[in-house]
């Protein structure tokens, strides 16, 4: 069974630049799927599922990223790459204040990463979209939940400094 390592960080801190260098690389990695949920939602009609219907959002998240967790346990590679992990569900529902249920939280317990990765707010290169809303403010705060929800499940995430995508990328590698 693989190695699962989640790359996890606010929005717009580099997470998925990194999980790109990691594929070019030739790793096997899982890529982010909430904007995807989030493009969906817009095609029918909503502007941002997540504020409009956290609890609904945060299920088919939750879900989707159980499946990715799962599929991964059969690959034949000796690391897996997550871009975000499943206790970012929890942080971003108690991030808004959002009452969630107890599923939410044996789920993220029953499938745990081997290593966690986190990347710091970084003003430099945070900037929105049409799926990434939040301000650098926001970005902040949202920061703090991950790191308090993943020290609650147990984690001990290793902080991804500022630098160039080749030395978070080195860091990342030589930390494993």
């Amino acid at each position: 069974m693989p190695k699962k390592i989640a790359l996890i960080g606010g929005p717009a801190t580099g997470k998925t630049t990194l999980i790109d260098a990691l594929k070019a690389k030739g790793f096997c990695c899982m890529d982010e799927i909430s904007r995807q949920i989030t493009i969906e939602a817009q095609k029918n009609g909503v502007k941002q599922l997540f504020l409009e219907d956290p609890i609904w959002f945060s299920k088919q998240l939750l879900e989707a990223r159980k499946n990715q967790f799962l599929v991964s346990q059969n690959f034949n590679e000796p690391l897996v790459f997550f871009d975000r992990g499943l206790p970012d569900v929890v942080a971003y529902l108690d991030y808004i204040k959002s009452d969630f249920d107890q599923e939410f939280i044996a789920v993220c317990e029953t499938h745990k990463y081997d290593q966690v990765f986190i990347l710091p707010p970084w003003k430099a290169i945070h900037k929105t979209d049409n799926e990434r809303y939040e301000s650098f403010d926001q970005l902040v705060e949202i920061h703090e939940y991950l790191k308090k929800w993943y020290n609650k499940f147990g984690y001990t995430a290793i902080e991804i400094e500022k630098g160039s995508i080749e030395d978070r990328l080195e860091f990342i590698l030589e930390s494993i």
